[in-house]
C-alpha cells in the first residue's frame, strides 16, 4: 500500500524542465511562476528553466517584451520529458506613418525601374570557403568546446567531465533537437486539420504533441518521414487524448 502511495506522488509531482522560445530569440530572464504553489524561477540566456510542479498546477510565463501566457500542467505534460513555451511579442501599435524617400511613388512596379540596386553580397556570391556550411547552434558550439578543448593537452574535456557540465550540455542539445523535430512534424499538417480531423482544439495542439512525444514509438515513427503513418499514429493517439482531457 505504501509503494502505491509513493508511486502516485512521484507521478503527480516532479521537477519540470522546459524552454521558452520566441522568434526574436530574446528570452533571457523570462519569469516562470507556479501560481498554485507560489514557486518561481527565471529562464537562462537560452530560455531554459526548471520548476517544481504538480498535476493541474498553473504556470504563468511573463516578461516585459512578451504577452503573458498561462499553462495548466496536464497529465501529458508530466509524462513528457520536456515542455516548450512559445511567447508572443507584446507589440504596441503605432499610428500609420508613410515614408517615401527618393521620391518613390508607392507603386513597386514603377519604383523598381527608377531605383538603382546593387548586387547582394554574401559569402557564397564572393566565393568564400565554407560558404555553404550550416553554422552550429549556440549549444552545439559550447558542447564542441567543452568536449574537444584545445592546445597540446586539452584540459576542458577533463574539467567539464568532472564538473558534469558536458552532461548538462548534451542534455540541453537533446532537448533542442527534440523540439526541432516535433515542430517539423507538426508543420506537416495545418492547424485546421488537427482541429477538424483529430478534433483537437487549436489551443491544445502543443499539449497533444507533448502527449505523443511521451510514446516511445513516436521518435522512430518520425524518423521514417512517412506522413501517412505519422497521421495514422496521431489519429489513434487523439482518441486517447480526447478521452483523458474530456474533449469528447
Amino acid at each position: 500500500m505504501m509503494g502505491v502511495s509513493v508511486g502516485a506522488q512521484t507521478f503527480f509531482s516532479k521537477e519540470l524542465e522546459g524552454r521558452v522560445i520566441n522568434q526574436s530569440g530574446d528570452v533571457a530572464a523570462t519569469h516562470v511562476i507556479n501560481i498554485t504553489t507560489d514557486r518561481a524561477t527565471i529562464t537562462s540566456v537560452e530560455g531554459f528553466f526548471k520548476i517544481g510542479v504538480n498535476l493541474n498546477d498553473t504556470l504563468v510565463f511573463s516578461a516585459v517584451q512578451f504577452k503573458k501566457k498561462e499553462v495548466v500542467v496536464t497529465r501529458s505534460i508530466l509524462e513528457s520529458k520536456s515542455i516548450f513555451i512559445t511567447m508572443e511579442d507584446a507589440l504596441t501599435e503605432l499610428d500609420e506613418v508613410v515614408v517615401r524617400p527618393y521620391n518613390l511613388s508607392g507603386d513597386i512596379t514603377k519604383d523598381l525601374e527608377t531605383l538603382k540596386t546593387e548586387p547582394v553580397v554574401t559569402a557564397s556570391t564572393l566565393g568564400l570557403p565554407n560558404a555553404y556550411v550550416i553554422p552550429m547552434t549556440q549549444t552545439e558550439r559550447i558542447l564542441n568546446e567543452a568536449t574537444s578543448g584545445g592546445g597540446f593537452i586539452p584540459l576542458n574535456p577533463i574539467l567539464n567531465g568532472i564538473s558534469g557540465r558536458t552532461k548538462m550540455l548534451k542534455k540541453r542539445l537533446a532537448i533542442e533537437e527534440k523540439y526541432a523535430r516535433t515542430e517539423r512534424v507538426r508543420a506537416f499538417y495545418a492547424d485546421s486539420i488537427y482541429a477538424q480531423d483529430l478534433k483537437i482544439p487549436i489551443t491544445k495542439i502543443d499539449d497533444f504533441m507533448y502527449f505523443c512525444e511521451a510514446d516511445e514509438a513516436f521518435s522512430g515513427l518520425v524518423d521514417t518521414h512517412d506522413k501517412l503513418k505519422i497521421w495514422s499514429f496521431f489519429r489513434k493517439k487523439s482518441v486517447v487524448y480526447r478521452e483523458n482531457n474530456d474533449l469528447e
